[in-house]
């Protein structure tokens, strides 16, 4: 993951699933550097979990995605 940039990453996912940037602000919400280094020192079964707002974003070394509920 050290090539990506892992804040434009969740940004991203979170803005295709229809979150404004105006309606979170991320660095409340999680410590970016943080997770980029513990993703990057990681093995391929990590997988960390967390809201922003409504939404339940899953990070992993190869992926960001937002979980749905259903």
């Amino acid at each position: 993951m050290s090539n990506r940039h892992l804040l434009f990453e969740i940004v991203d996912a979170l803005e295709t699933e229809g979150l404004d940037r105006d309606e979170y602000q991320l660095q409340r919400v999680i410590d970016v550097e943080a997770l980029e280094q513990l993703v990057d020192s990681a093995n391929d079964d990590l997988e960390i979990r967390f809201s922003v707002g409504e939404f339940r974003v899953l990070v992993t070394q190869s992926d960001v995605r937002i979980l749905t509920n259903s």
